[in-house]
């Protein structure tokens, strides 16, 4: 079966053609700025005719879908009801829904007899016990609303506690292991015996860590602060917390983009060291937590773009962490390529760095559904 995984960005698609059962990589491209000037395509319909003409015939098309509500948590068919509720929820993740709406919808203009499967992020977990998911609201807003704590980058914390045990050579059952998925858009999950037990992003993808223009966790009661003192729309304030927070929001570097903020404190910029020291503090503290929530760690993991590409800002991440069985090999650690280990041989927990495989696992399990019937 011909399976194709299309990872939809606001002005890119990324995408994979994979082949099951053999898990083989048939072909694999990517557009860049879509609708821009100079651009691959003018716009998302041109973008997905021009994949389509590039993969030719294909079984199936397998999207990481973003949030759907309670009642998608998992591996679903694309129909309308699907397509509702990625509406639904759409003002909980506008970056992610809106982009998967018109792609999903693109490709079912163009191909009205394929197969769309969507693998939705909260997903993986769904395991999460329900001390770790709820909140501390009225009992209705979850029943009624699904006001409860969803978590995402399913698809990555999936790949990572997949691929650990092999990797490590350590077995699964009993395995502790933290995923650090830090990029753009950053999260941390804690994995027991290949499980989420816990995740930092909670009803929405706009909290726990700071992203590269998303804030992190904030007292709701600052937004609403500010709602009433500057007579705000929530449109308006959305817009604010998705596109002028986070990383960028702290440094004052639009984008938020690690690499130029790094360079920038490296130049003397102190907003923007103090932005590279308060994500890593954020990263550190939570990998504290997360070591008490499943007594203690085996293996820490690094993804991402942030993950696999900034040997200073894992170091900066892990500094102090000693104490809990945590060390860098510098050499290792600065090395260039990804899926190595980065810990001295000694340490009593395996820090290694790997590439997420979330196209593999969005096909996997798109498979696996077409042929259950």
């Amino acid at each position: 079966m011909k399976i194709l995984v299309p990872n939809l960005g606001s002005t890119s698609l990324k995408y994979q053609l994979l082949g099951f059962p053999e898990e083989e990589k048939l072909v694999a491209g990517r557009m860049e700025r879509i609708g821009c000037p100079g651009g691959d395509a003018a716009s998302y319909q041109e973008a997905v005719s021009n994949v389509l003409q590039q993969v030719g015939e294909v079984d199936a098309a397998g999207f990481k879908a973003v949030h759907a509500g309670p009642q998608y948590r998992g591996t679903f068919r694309v129909d309308d009801k699907l397509l509702a509720a990625l509406e639904e929820y759409e003002p909980a993740a506008p970056v992610h829904n809106s982009i998967y709406l018109e792609g999903i919808r693109e490709f079912r203009a163009q191909r009205p007899g394929l197969d769309l499967v969507a693998v939705l992020e909260p997903g993986f977990h769904r395991t999460m016990p329900a001390y770790a998911s709820v909140y501390g609201v009225p009992e209705k807003w979850k029943t009624e609303h699904g006001i409860q704590r969803f978590g995402f980058h399913g698809a990555s914390h999936r790949s990572i506690s997949e691929r650990i045990p092999q990797f490590s050579g350590r077995r699964e059952s009993g395995l502790r292991i933290i995923s650090c998925h830090l990029g753009g858009s950053s999260s941390i999950c804690a994995i027991r015996d290949g499980q989420s037990v816990d995740t930092t992003m909670g009803f929405s993808p706009q909290s726990g860590l700071e992203s590269a223009s998303r804030h992190g966790d904030l007292d709701p009661f600052a937004v609403l602060f500010l709602m009433e003192r500057l007579d705000m729309s929530t449109v308006e304030m959305r817009q604010h917390l998705v596109a002028e927070g986070g990383l960028a929001g702290l440094s004052g570097i639009a984008g938020g983009d690690v690499r130029d903020i790094e360079k920038a404190a490296e130049n003397g910029n102190v907003k923007a060291r103090l932005a590279l020291d308060t994500f890593a503090y954020q990263v550190r503290k939570t990998i504290g937590a997360y070591c008490a929530a499943m007594g203690g760690l085996d293996v820490l993991s690094f993804t991402g773009g942030i993950g696999e590409n900034s040997a200073s800002f894992r170091k900066l991440a892990c500094e102090g962490l000693a104490f809990l069985g945590i060390e860098l090999d510098d050499t290792r650690n600065e090395a260039s390529g990804s899926d190595r280990i980065i810990s001295p041989d000694d340490s009593p927990v395996t820090c290694v760095l790997l590439s997420a495989q979330e196209e593999l696992v969005v096909g996997r399990e798109t498979y696996q559904l077409l042929s259950a019937g």
